[in-house]
Order: C-alpha cells, then structure tokens, then sequence
C-alpha cells in the first residue's frame, strides 16, 4: 500500500508539473514564431501577435486542464462510495465549532 500512496503523489506532481510546462512551451512557441516572423518582415507588431498566440494558447491549455480535472471530479462525486449519508448531518450543526 506504502508504493501506492508515494505513486500517486508522484503522479499528481507529474501533473502539476507538466501544466507548468506547456504554459511555459505555449509562451515560448508564441515568442518564437513571432521573432520569427519579425525577422522575415521586420515588423514589430508581429512580435506581439505571436507572442498574444503564444498567451492565448497556455491559457487554452489551463482551460483543458481545469475541463478534465472537473470532469474527473464529476465521477467521484457520482461514485456511490464518496455520497454523503444525509442522516448523519443534522440542519443545525454547527460546521466552525470544532473545539
């Protein structure tokens, strides 16, 4: 169970990792292209339309991201293992009081 549990941490950090990763690649791809096409035709407001596809793109990335994650959570929350007993929870509890 102990190569379980480091397993999955090191899956989730791999994870977390690599949205770090294509943010960064997404910007840096933008940058280039737009250098690239500042070189070829010299003008300075291609730099910036590449370096906006480049921003455009990690934010896409973020987004798919955010997309699966909730989908992933879609299916624990709909997994009968997870659902919350309703008459173990009283309408007047108190959820701050924990001393």
């Amino acid at each position: 169970m102990r190569v379980t549990k480091n397993l999955n941490k090191i899956v989730k950090g791999a994870c977390d990792i690599s949205l770090g990763i294509s943010i960064v690649v997404a910007i840096g791809i933008g940058v280039a292209i737009g250098l690239g096409l500042r070189h070829l035709t010299g003008s300075l407001l291609l730099l910036w339309l590449g370096i906006a596809i480049g921003i455009a793109a990690a934010f896409l990335n973020v987004y798919r991201a955010c997309k699966a994650l909730n989908s992933s959570l879609k299916e624990l929350e709909d997994d009968p293992k997870y659902k919350a007993d309703p008459k173990n929870f009283d309408d007047d509890d108190e959820w701050d009081e924990r001393d």
